[in-house]
């Protein structure tokens, strides 16, 4: 394995990109360089080795870390934390109250994975570890963490994408792990000239109503940075929030024409990618770019969650 892709945030926190899918640029697990050392998310399992090579190169052991702090339990996010914590002993891991007991039995978490993501299941997330209960620590909304003598975390019940989120205030950065809940922010973008970011809305617990919600509390903190699960640090949160508000009211139209066409996922799909290709193409993003790549096996997730909370809604 080649140096490791590592970001350095400031305010003693860096990301270790976890090459996600096998690529750059998708999932970042966050390094927050306390007294507890603490992780905010661990990808997939094949994430892994990129974990630890990252620490390694900023000089940690494993034997270090202390905290790994998981958003959801969506595999992306968390599939790898079983894994990591073979190699990180002392570590425990924090999840909201509605993920932990996922945590220390996956097999529904791999029975829904599979539905999605069929044959490529094994290569993305292979293995999934089950946790002792007795590492697992949970948090329930407002609730703290202390990981070092100046540095409080606290815990914000955060529905939407799903109902075991909780995204995570730190005072120090004055920023928010924000997760899957504010949306994804595709840095590849920025190559470009322009940000862009976009709701997710994958299968099995997508709520429309409870992520404009969401979304609504993160605007009442004021933060001056948010940190995503996909991918990366913005300090215009401003911008964030009503670029994902926006685009949540397009993919839920997008999603109800579909449906009401009788087109379905797929359709759903057709529509998002001819909403955001001609898009993407004025910015001038050629159409061989990952960016392009990236998107279509996002959309094929979101349009999957669409017609399913969709669906359930109309019945």
């Amino acid at each position: 394995m080649e140096s490791s892709r590592i970001y350095d945030w400031g305010k003693g926190i860096r990301m270790i990109d976890g090459y996600d899918l096998g690529l750059p640029g998708r999932t970042g697990i966050y390094v927050l360089e306390e007294e507890e050392l603490t992780l905010v998310e661990t990808g997939p399992s094949p994430s892994v080795p990129y974990i630890l090579k990252g620490l390694e190169e900023l000089g940690y052991r494993p034997e270090e870390v202390r905290n790994v702090i998981v958003t959801h339990i969506h595999l992306d996010h968390a599939g790898g934390a079983g894994l990591l914590l073979q190699s990180c002993p002392e570590a425990r891991v924090v999840v909201h109250p509605r993920g932990a007991r996922h945590l220390a039995d996956p097999s529904r978490l791999i029975q829904g994975a599979r539905m999605v993501y069929g044959d490529q299941f094994d290569s993305l997330f292979d293995p999934i570890v089950p946790i002792p209960e007795e590492r697992i620590l949970v948090r329930q909304d407002q609730e703290t963490l202390s990981i070092g003598p100046d540095r409080t975390l606290t815990f914000l019940d955060s529905p939407g994408h799903a109902k075991h989120h909780f995204s995570i205030y730190d005072p120090v950065s004055q920023g928010l792990f924000t997760g899957d809940t504010a949306g994804v922010q595709y840095m590849q973008s920025k190559e470009f000239g322009f940000p862009f970011y976009l709701p997710t809305t994958s299968p099995n617990q997508f709520d429309p109503a409870a992520m404009k919600a969401s979304i609504q509390r993160f605007r009442q903190l004021d933060v001056e940075r948010l940190f995503f699960g996909h991918f990366g640090m913005t300090d215009q949160p401003g911008t964030a929030f009503d670029q994902v508000s926006e685009e949540l009211d397009a993919f839920v139209e997008a999603g109800e024409q579909a449906i009401t066409a009788g087109e379905g996922a797929a359709g759903i799909e057709r529509r998002l990618m001819n909403r955001y290709h001609p898009m993407l193409r004025n910015h001038g993003v050629p159409e061989d770019h990952a960016l392009f790549r990236i998107l279509k096996l996002d959309l094929t997730v979101c349009a999957m969650g669409l017609e399913e909370t969709l669906t359930h809604q109309k019945k």
